[in-house]
């Protein structure tokens, strides 16, 4: 689901930290400043690595992602009760 959105960010990623570059730089003239602060307004919404959400991959369930397996948890506890995650086991006590 949030596959588009992690593309769009890695695109712009550069070109975002060079305009907010440019816009907090005390040295230029404003008017510089103002016409780059206008430039990273015009840049996609949905390039910020902020609106990133970590989904999992099997479910693209939002919430409680495991973020090393990129998994859900209720995935995550299926697969190790099943035994195909390495070196993870249900504990019991």
């Amino acid at each position: 689901r949030d596959h588009k959105r992690r593309l769009l960010a890695a695109k712009y990623e550069l070109r975002r930290k060079l305009y907010k570059a440019f816009c907090k730089d005390p040295d230029l003239p404003s008017d510089m400043r103002d016409k780059h602060r206008y430039k990273l307004s015009k840049l996609p919404r949905n390039s910020s690595m902020a609106r990133v959400r970590n989904r999992c991959i099997f479910t693209g369930r939002p919430r409680s992602v495991v973020e090393f397996f990129r998994i859900s948890r209720i995935v995550f506890r299926g697969l190790a009760s099943r035994g195909p995650l390495m070196g993870i086991k249900k504990s019991s006590w």
